[in-house]
């Protein structure tokens, strides 16, 4: 037996609680693991809500990442006692996820830890950390480089947002962090932010092109805010676009890639060949600052992540949420 967020479909809605679940309930998988620590990202705020219709089978364990060891393996590249992460792949949306005390899955989904990281530091970065890296590995092959001009990291004090901002100040960019949270300025500066801006200069319906301002753009808003940062991002720039938090909506025009020649990288972080995934990672073990990553990150029990999800999908929580499994 081992504990577990359930989610079913009720008539008023998704229902989500804590469960005893027996082992033999688990997916099929060659790889089985003991889960150590899993996180609550927006898309699970969203699933655990119901807010948006992310669960794609039911009944569903949440979850879309995990830092855990391998109890179990038929797969030739783990062995029991190994440590490893998980991210994305439909693991908490169509496969059993993460807020979970086990999880079975298919081991090409896996990626080693890295030795620089405790297992409560990889499931701290999660998809969000994950994400950030493969934005700033977007405008990296565009040929942003440190010096180029401003970066806008949009979201800032959300997972993506954070750890983008840290991220990219370690890289030598000069970072703008915009965020509707402007009491948390000196949080984005102690990650490494030069400078804080109100979300609300980049929000509501903009003109077709604005001052170019943006050397690159890191974006989890969408929407307005995604259509204002490609219209304000300077000749030749690029934007890694990789949330919707604001909206899935992209009311913009051609202007900024035609007249501009701007270009918006699209970022998925769920289904990532293993090769850009374990590059990632590699570089998220050279370029994020460990410290910076604890000092954004809290600590819940399995039982404060269901109401967590409520906070998150809100927009009010700063950096990252850890789920300890076992409290």
């Amino acid at each position: 037996m081992f504990k577990a967020i359930l989610l079913s479909k009720g008539d008023t809605g998704t229902d989500a609680r804590i469960t005893e679940i027996d082992d033999a309930r688990l997916p099929e998988g060659d790889v089985t693991v003991r889960v150590d620590y899993s996180t609550i990202n927006f898309k699970d705020g969203l699933a655990i809500t119901g807010k948006a219709p992310i669960v794609r089978a039911w009944p569903m364990i949440p979850g879309i990442d995990f830092a855990g060891t391998v109890e179990k393996s038929a797969h030739d590249k783990w062995k029991p006692g190994d440590k490893v992460v998980l991210n994305g792949w439909g693991v908490g949306e169509s496969h059993w996820g993460g807020l979970a005390q086990v999880a079975r899955l298919n081991g090409d989904w896996l990626v080693p830890l890295p030795a620089q990281f405790s297992v409560r530091q990889g499931a701290a970065i999660g998809t969000a950390g994950f994400t950030a890296m493969l934005c700033v590995l977007a405008l990296e092959r565009h040929g942003l480089a440190p010096g180029d001009g401003e970066v806008l990291v949009t979201g800032a004090a959300g997972g993506v947002g954070s750890i983008a901002v840290a991220l990219l100040a370690k890289l030598g960019y000069t970072v703008v962090a915009s965020t509707g949270r402007l009491g948390e300025t000196d949080y984005l500066k102690s990650l490494g932010a030069s400078s804080v801006i109100d979300r609300a200069e980049l929000s509501a319906p903009g003109k077709p092109l604005g001052r170019e301002r943006w050397a690159g753009v890191v974006d989890s808003v969408g929407s307005h805010t995604l259509a204002n940062a490609c219209a304000t991002t300077r000749s030749e720039g690029a934007v890694a676009a990789c949330g919707l938090a604001q909206g899935m909506d992209f009311p913009a025009t051609v202007a900024p890639f035609i007249l501009r020649a701007v270009c918006l990288y699209g970022v998925n972080s769920v289904t990532v060949p293993r090769a850009r995934r374990e590059l990632a990672w590699v570089r998220l073990a050279s370029d994020l600052d460990t410290g910076l990553l604890d000092s954004m990150t809290r600590e819940i029990g399995l039982a404060e992540a269901i109401p967590a999800a409520q906070e998150i999908v809100a927009g009010k929580v700063r950096g990252r949420l850890v789920v300890d499994v076992d409290r």
